[in-house]
């Protein structure tokens, strides 16, 4: 249970019902640093502050997620999802049909968008939603920031579409779910690509897709494709306590390396700084990586699982 950090080991998970004050509450938790559980029209999402790493890191801890997959990114409307991403014209025709709704379109990052990479696994494009129901479109406005927004679900569990469903799965893990009934889809959003030039479906889901949208089994691009998607350019080492001269060392807790993940040794932090760090690594001017150990349970197996990928050959 030591994984499980702060509020955790102090209170029990609310149920509020969907209302001012629930939301009011919820806003106050995700502007701390806290994941809340909140109602989509298709299922209920675990949303935290997409420009906080360490906020995003909590929702991994939540879900106990064995592997870092690119976030879906909530916003309340088109021109706030432009502000993060670069939206070709040749999507804008999808996004009038079906925004708000259950459609996520995966485009090139802007460099200056704020979000932390934790949410992108270190990719340079970004899944973005303007989702339709109240609940989250009242959050994501008291907030005033995108909100990440994975199902609110442990990891492995079916994808829940009422409250109760949630506190079965994330009970004692999460602080607050908001309770908004039965969702309208309960099927997460189809995804759309559009980084090239065509249009390419991702992932199947409530949105019927036009016949100009190509199906691709490519490397990962967004939730629900298997394939391992950001590794460094150079051979990564892991389990690793003291650098080779051509290495450059990541450290964790006791083992200090040219930068660590986290002195601490706090899974958390360590999970947010993953993917910054990793690139620190792949422009330092040693030709391999080394990362220290890291404890193979909670976060620290979802954290070896990344490293575990990035050190396979290729």
């Amino acid at each position: 249970m030591a994984l499980y950090s702060g509020w955790m080991m102090k209170e029990a998970t609310r149920i509020l019902p969907f209302d001012d004050a629930a939301i009011a509450e919820a806003a106050r938790l995700v502007l701390a640093g806290q994941p809340v559980a909140v109602p989509t029209e298709t299922v209920y999402g675990l949303a935290a502050d997409a420009t906080s790493a360490e906020a995003v890191a909590r929702i991994y801890e939540a879900k106990g997620r064995p592997s870092f997959n690119p976030l879906i990114i909530h916003v309340s409307s088109l021109e706030d999802a432009e502000l993060i991403g670069v939206v070709p014209a040749t999507a804008r025709h999808l996004l009038e049909m079906h925004w708000p709704g259950p459609l996520t379109l995966v485009v090139p990052l802007r460099a200056e968008a704020g979000i932390a990479s934790i949410v992108t696994a270190g990719l340079d494009t970004v899944g973005l939603r303007v989702p339709a129901h109240p609940a989250m479109q009242a959050l994501l406005r008291a907030v005033g920031r995108p909100l990440a927004a994975p199902s609110a679900n442990a990891s492995g569990a079916i994808s829940p579409t009422r409250a109760e469903h949630v506190l079965k799965s994330l009970g004692g893990r999460i602080p607050l779910i908001i309770d908004g009934g039965a969702t309208e889809r309960g099927l997460e959003s189809t995804i759309i690509a559009a980084t090239g030039d065509r249009l390419r479906l991702l992932r199947r889901g409530p949105i019927d897709v036009p016949d100009a949208v190509t199906e691709t089994r490519r490397k990962i691009e967004a939730p629900g494709q298997l394939a391992s998607h950001y590794a460094p350019s150079k051979p990564l080492r892991c389990n690793v306590t003291e650098a080779a001269p051509d290495e450059f060392l990541v450290g964790f807790g006791d083992v200090a390396g040219d930068v660590s993940l986290s002195r601490s040794g706090d899974p958390v932090e360590a999970a947010a700084r993953l993917f910054d760090l990793l690139h620190v690594a792949d422009d330092a001017p040693q030709s391999r990586i080394a990362v220290a150990p890291i404890p193979d349970e909670g976060l620290g197996a979802a954290i070896n699982d990344r490293l575990r990928r990035a050190a396979a050959p290729r």
